[in-house]
């Protein structure tokens, strides 16, 4: 009975660490495509339009519209591919967006969307990405 006991109790040891440790993936190159789109992703996910619009390009910011975004409390973006090219490159997302509530109980709906994005002064900038991840800072800044 004692092992057991210690052996139910390394199972649940071990499983807490895997969860507490899988919590924040890790940080992307910064000078890569999927560099600047996870930070971009990340500062639309947390309401940080100010850090987000850094990574968008001027025509981007100039031509935005404000519209009403849904929150983004319940929201989940995953790399799926990247294709880089000379200056463009195209970043393939899924995005998943969690619902606590239903019918049935929770439930998810998933989404595949492409960030594009041109490489402006040696930096790659965001020219589009799917509407859940589209920001239009009020004011409008510059990267």
């Amino acid at each position: 009975m004692v092992i057991i006991s210690v052996i139910i109790g390394a199972l649940v040891v071990v499983a807490v660490a895997v969860v507490f440790s899988s919590g924040t993936p890790e940080p992307l190159d910064r000078a890569t495509p999927e560099g600047a789109v996870q930070r971009y992703a990340t500062a639309v996910l947390a309401g940080d339009e100010k850090t987000a619009a850094l990574y968008l390009t001027q025509t981007a910011l100039d031509s935005c519209d404000r519209l009403d975004r849904p929150s983004t409390d319940n929201i989940s973006v995953s790399l799926v591919s990247t294709t880089i090219r000379d200056d463009t490159a195209d970043v393939a997302v899924s995005i998943t967006t969690s619902y606590k509530n239903g019918p049935f109980g929770s439930s998810e709906y998933r989404s595949d969307g492409v960030v594009d994005l041109v490489k402006t002064d040696g930096a790659w900038r965001i020219e589009s990405a799917p509407w859940e991840l589209t920001i239009c800072p009020k004011p409008k800044a510059t990267p």
